[in-house]
């Protein structure tokens, strides 16, 4: 194996993962507690929330432009302020596009002027996609990347048409219409992640989805709901559930993971590909339902996923390639465009991930093809400062021949704090 970096973490090859596995709570849903709880009236307290480094940007900006959040009662008390005040200095937003894309929306409905400013990866992302549509509605911006001036304020409501499936996009144009003169309508041609839809409702906002078009009214009061408590994050529980399903005499139970239908693409593929995987004590958690999901050790077969499914696992692409590499046959996945302008160009750092640890691979410009087989690893992973690869990486090492290095695992405390911790605890060999 090639000498890991000074920072690197090495994964080996495990005879099998078990126990219990706490993951924590859903990133989405974390990003969207706290911007509403911020602008809503009264007291809310979140339970649940996720505590990685992105969604504690998101709190810090918002307390910037006046709002009240403490770490306090076991859970987070957050104290709205009826309109988002100027900050004093720029607002730094780390590794979180969320932050960046939902903030912008937010922000723009107040007469409040704000400059965005991130990390090296967060500052190459694309941002022309969600300031088009807020420029639309009467807020200005500087710079279609960060660092990012945003003056808000005197909004007029619009009807905008997605041009790609994009949550981000869609959630923005709907906080900023909530400060908007008249009724916003977004049309979302694919369907995607409707926590903000359905936040909103708790907050006591009037959110009307007809087929492909949601619609809001300006100039509703957000109301707080007391409570709130955050689901445990699907797309953080796909690592401990890949990797048990493959490493032989695995056994794996994660608790109150929620499986929004907008959520589940991973796990509708991973089922199709033969994956033991069942939910158990379906409930309801603060709108969102949950499950605890029980994973054993499988046989997986390749598949195609239909690209209608794209938007509903946009994230856990690079831990499904994982798991094709140890399936029969081959697995093969499009419409994955979108992965080019995430923390990385994901298709082509997972492409690297596979073919340098000599599984059978090949990208296309939107599309990946994996074949299944043995795994050699013996290498070293850039993950381009990519929590997602880093973690996928580590899962890879689990059961390849020979163990996988990455080059930092730092990154991964912005969605999962504590990973490294609870996958040595099922077992893993990660050092």
């Amino acid at each position: 194996m090639k000498k890991p970096f000074s920072d690197g973490v090495v994964s080996k090859k495990v005879s099998g993962l078990r126990g219990t596995a706490a993951v924590p709570g859903d990133k989405s849903v974390s990003h969207r507690a706290i911007m509403l709880s911020a602008i809503a009236e009264g007291e809310t307290l979140v339970t649940g929330l996720l505590e990685g480094e992105d969604v504690l940007h998101t709190a810090q900006a918002m307390r910037a432009m006046g709002a009240g959040i403490e770490k306090k009662d076991g859970g987070w008390r957050m104290r709205g302020v009826a309109a988002l005040r100027q900050p004093e200095g720029d607002l730094y937003l780390g590794n979180s596009g969320t932050s960046a894309r939902l903030l912008a929306g937010l922000a723009s409905g107040f007469p409040v002027t704000a400059v965005f400013t991130g990390d090296a990866s967060l500052s190459r992302r694309p941002m022309r996609r969600v300031t088009a549509p807020l420029s639309q509605m009467g807020a200005t911006f500087e710079g279609d990347t960060l660092p990012m001036k945003i003056s808000g304020g005197n909004l007029k409501a619009i009807t905008y048409t997605l041009p790609v499936a994009s949550a981000q996009v869609k959630s923005a144009v709907l906080l900023a219409g909530l400060n908007a003169a008249g009724e916003t309508v977004v049309i979302e041609p694919q369907a995607t992640r409707d926590h903000t839809e359905k936040m909103l409702r708790r907050f006591g906002v009037d959110v009307r989805v007809d087929g492909a078009e949601i619609r809001l009214r300006g100039g509703q009061k957000l109301i707080s709901p007391g409570t709130l408590q955050v689901p445990a994050d699907p797309s953080a529980a796909a690592f401990p559930v890949v990797a048990a399903l493959i490493t032989e005499n695995s056994a794996v139970t994660i608790p109150g993971v929620m499986i929004n239908p907008r959520r589940d693409g991973l796990y509708a593929t991973l089922i199709e590909m033969g994956a033991d995987i069942v939910f158990e004590n379906r409930r309801d958690m603060s709108g969102e339902e949950v499950a605890d999901i029980r994973v054993r050790s499988s046989k997986l077969k390749g598949v195609t996923v239909p690209a209608a499914r794209v938007a509903s696992m946009i994230d856990e692409f690079p831990v499904l390639a994982v798991a094709a590499c140890f399936a029969e046959g081959e697995t093969v996945m499009t419409g994955l465009g979108e992965l080019r302008v995430k923390e990385s160009d994901r298709l082509a750092a997972v492409a690297d991930m596979l073919s340098g640890a000599g599984a059978n691979v090949e990208a296309g410009e939107e599309s990946l093809r994996v074949t299944g087989g043995k795994v050699r690893g013996g290498c070293t992973v850039k993950t381009h400062l990519d929590h997602r690869i880093a973690m996928s990486a580590l899962v890879l090492g689990m059961a390849a021949a020979e163990p996988v290095a990455i080059d930092s695992a730092a990154m991964i405390a912005t969605s999962f704090p504590g990973f490294i911790d609870l996958m040595n605890g099922l077992g893993a060999g990660i050092s």
